[in-house]
């Protein structure tokens, strides 16, 4: 059993009339985040690629567009207080990537971020007009960023989210430890606990919402977790298909504007690794938002909306 809402088919289903809206507006209110509580916001469906992909659609058409892409083990929605904020000047775009989310689970169990980047490629070149900005954060960050290397999409700019060439190993493995112990609950509220273990940045209220984006209640009873986490599942992990590596010799060919974020205190992206990613790119801009760690837009989303709409202003 699904805890969530979303379209059951490929018409799109309003959320606004939902009490998941209406638990967003009460948070985004809690945290001070500028919002319009008017805005337009869907949840949609489509095939691409031969699989079925959830997405979120946020804002009018015609606004300048920009797609969000969430990082391993999470979703969409680990995006809502961002978009909610963002929709108020753009049409925004965030994308359920295979396995996770609400999209259908690979028949293949295909997760490799090169796959994954086609997926986001195909999405743009079908939903998306404009040139978007492209952004990511984690695993996301490594689809954007070998999106960018093909350099085939239509991409105004990019924002990659605490990820670059170089990640830390100690980090990547606290990621995948939290993964393996936080697969199955006979409750919520023990699978809330142990995020606010993981994550203490983040109020238990905003953790407690946002849950129900993570699980879903099995037939016996037992809470599961939404993502596909069989051991071919990639995003921070290491794979041996060479199209998934980037180096930082690839960020010297990523001819656009790209605005590098980290965490204070992230264990994924340190410092040095951040400042020779950015120095590696053409026009790349680095901004460290502080009191936040890995999953900066969740832990920090207004600082993390001030680093964000500072570059997209710059955009003009």
């Amino acid at each position: 059993m699904y805890l969530n809402t979303f379209a059951a088919s490929t018409d799109a289903h309003d959320m606004t009339g939902t009490d998941e809206f209406r638990s967003l507006l009460a948070s985004a209110a809690d945290l001070g985040i500028p919002h319009d509580p008017a805005v337009p916001y869907a949840s949609r469906n489509a095939v691409l690629r031969g699989l079925r992909f959830h997405f979120l659609e946020w804002g009018r058409p015609g606004a300048p567009p920009i797609v969000l892409l969430h990082g391993g083990h999470q979703s969409a929605h680990s995006w809502d207080l961002v978009s909610l904020s963002l929709a108020r000047r753009h049409h925004v775009f965030a994308l359920d990537q295979r396995g996770h989310g609400d999209s259908e689970w690979a028949r293949d169990v295909e997760y490799g971020n090169h796959t994954m980047s086609l997926d986001a490629e195909a999405f743009i070149e079908r939903f998306v007009p404009e040139r978007p900005v492209l952004v990511g954060h984690s695993m996301g960050g490594r689809n954007a960023m070998l999106l960018a290397k093909r350099g085939t999409a239509r991409l105004r700019a990019m924002v990659i989210v605490d990820v670059g060439p170089e990640i830390s190993d100690e980090g990547r493995q606290a990621i995948a430890g939290f993964i393996r112990t936080n697969q199955e609950f006979d409750d919520l509220d023990h699978f809330v606990a142990n995020v606010r273990k993981y994550d203490p940045y983040r109020p238990r209220e905003h953790i407690e919402r946002t849950a129900r984006y993570n699980m879903l209640r099995r037939a016996d009873g037992k809470f599961v977790s939404k993502c596909d986490s069989t051991p071919r599942r990639i995003g921070l992990q290491r794979g041996n298909d060479p199209l998934d590596h980037i180096e930082l010799s690839d960020a010297r060919g990523f001819d656009l504007p790209v605005l590098l974020v980290r965490g204070e205190k992230s264990n994924i992206l340190t410092p040095d690794a951040a400042e020779r990613f950015r120095d590696a790119l053409p026009h790349g801009t680095l901004v460290t938002v502080p009191d936040c760690g890995h999953n900066v837009h969740g832990q920090n989303t207004l600082g993390f909306l001030a680093a964000l709409n500072g570059f997209l202003e710059a955009l003009g």
